[in-house]
């Protein structure tokens, strides 16, 4: 699955560039939306996210492309690869990838099997 987000005024931090934390809620949420739509039977919760490193700033008016691909799958999880790039620059490297870890739950919190 592949999305767009535009880096707006309200998404920096107070040195103008983007704020982490924000970049990390679109990165779950779109991941989300991909296992969403692989699994439309599960309710997922997030369990844990990869290693976390930003490998340089972004500044407002940035067009990020956010490509999520499933990686792995389990009895009760599934694992999502997450590249963010630059639209406009498509010959960069990407500005932030890791892996986000979903797992399957019912309606009272317990692991259910994705199948």
């Amino acid at each position: 699955m592949e999305t767009h987000r535009l880096v707006l005024p309200e998404d920096l931090n107070h040195f103008g560039f983007l704020f982490g934390g924000r970049l990390l809620a679109w990165v779950d949420e779109a991941c989300w939306i991909a296992a969403s739509l692989d699994y439309p039977h599960c309710q997922f919760v997030t369990i844990g996210m990869d290693k976390v490193e930003f490998r340089h700033s972004v500044r407002q008016g940035t067009i990020l492309n956010i490509r999520c691909e499933l990686g792995h799958e389990g009895r009760t999880s599934a694992s999502y690869k997450v590249e963010v790039f630059d639209r406009r620059n498509t010959a960069a490297p990407p500005i932030f990838t890791t892996v986000i870890t979903y797992v399957s739950v019912d309606d009272a919190g317990r692991k259910r099997p994705l199948r």
